[in-house]
């Protein structure tokens, strides 16, 4: 069953959401000069936008994941990364940091995640991963709120 249509916030206020792509055209830049794997970027986004339930972006994020060499295998088991052995200590960190601004009402950003994140990336790594983060979720609530919509494609793969 489909939602039914709302406002679409990037065709309302078309200025306002050129600017936030601008913003994430910058973040994703300021992630490859600070040598962030485009996989691990992608998991970070796919991480958040299940966690803010943004069907829309999940879609987006999958097919740029799978673009850049990411396995099918390790998409499925993200929502499980702590109790899977597929994902580095570098991924761990990004996806727990990921996780705590996503969820960032639920207690602020833990000591042991800023530490565990510390502890593994420089600090230009770190703020990258974390803008990284802050942008996705920004598109999330964009995306979310306005019920973007997310139809089958017809690829041949779609069942009726």
């Amino acid at each position: 069953m489909t939602a039914p249509a709302r406002i679409h916030p990037a065709k309302t206020q078309p200025a306002i959401y050129q600017k936030l792509a601008a913003f994430s055209t910058e973040v994703g830049q300021v992630g490859r000069d600070a040598g962030i794997d485009p996989r691990m970027s992608e998991l970070i986004q796919m991480r958040a936008s299940q966690i803010n339930g943004c069907a829309y972006c999940i879609r987006v994020h999958t097919k740029r994941a799978l673009a850049v060499g990411e396995t099918v295998e390790r998409l499925m088991m993200l929502p499980a990364w702590r109790e899977s052995g597929l994902y580095s200590p570098r991924e761990r960190a990004a996806l727990a940091l990921a996780e705590a601004v996503t969820l960032i009402h639920d207690g602020n950003l833990p000591d042991d995640v800023y530490d565990e994140a510390t502890s593994v990336f420089t600090p230009s790594e770190y703020t990258a991963v974390l803008w990284i983060a802050v942008a996705i979720n920004a598109f999330n609530r964009v995306a979310v709120a306005g019920r973007y919509p997310v139809e089958p494609e017809d690829d041949g793969a779609t069942q009726g």
